[in-house]
């Protein structure tokens, strides 16, 4: 077999593989990263791109690494999943960076982060001014989340003493190119006569949406087709 053949066949083998384990290993390693997630996902990442390019050991000896280092990942996974001390020695704890308002110096030199890195990811969460932190807390992958002050924080309904009747849903497409969803629409307790109705309210034909939601409230939101261009 051509050498172009074989790296062609061991790199789309690899790529299998990978998507498969991947898949198996859930969307954490594919989101924000723990620190043996990381070394996972650097080491799997090395190994299937090693695999075409070896040409002095058997290929498939390749495959064999990979899927040790999946099992390992796996075995990983269900052992935080068990134990909350196993989680914590892996992971490592969250670790408090502001709280009641005062920047603890200490933890920011333990996390090896910078007044100016503090204040970095403080603008990430829209929060410009320090004096309205209340806590500000680095979780063990690496994100910090805020806790603005009581009299800083945003208006809601229940501060307001506004109460809403019922639960609100989720928003579903119950249209898509055109084809009517019936999943959705069945999880809404909708059916085609409903949304038939709605259609015709607005003066729109089925063949003529490219996407239609329904939002919390139960209202129907239509996008149309782009008109073509003259």
């Amino acid at each position: 077999m051509p050498d172009w053949i074989s790296v062609v066949l061991k790199t789309l083998a690899a790529v299998v593989a990978l998507l498969i384990m991947t898949r198996l290993l859930g969307k954490r390693q594919v989101s924000q990263l723990s620190p043996f997630e990381y070394v996972t996902g650097i080491t799997i990442g090395s190994l299937a791109a090693y695999i075409p390019l070896e040409t002095q050991i058997p290929w498939y000896l390749g495959l064999v690494s990979l899927f040790v280092w999946f099992l390992v990942a796996l075995g990983i996974e269900y052992l935080q999943l068990s134990s909350n001390t196993i989680r914590e020695w892996i992971d490592g704890r969250s670790v408090m960076l502001i709280s009641q308002g005062k920047v603890l110096e200490k933890n920011l030199r333990q996390e090896r982060i910078t007044v100016s890195e503090l204040m970095s990811h403080l603008r990430n969460k829209n929060v410009f001014n320090l004096d309205d932190v209340e806590f500000a807390v680095m979780e063990p992958d690496g994100a910090i989340n805020v806790q603005l002050k009581p009299d800083r924080r945003p208006l809601t309904l229940q501060a307001l003493g506004i109460h809403r009747a019922g639960r609100e849903h989720f928003p579903r497409i119950v249209i898509m190119e055109g084809t009517v969803l019936e999943r959705p629409l069945a999880k809404l307790g909708l059916d085609r006569n409903w949304l038939n109705k709605e259609l015709a309210k607005a003066d729109k034909k089925l063949e003529d949406v490219f996407l239609a939601q329904v939002d919390s409230q139960g209202n129907l939101h239509i996008d149309l087709y782009d008109s073509p261009s003259s």
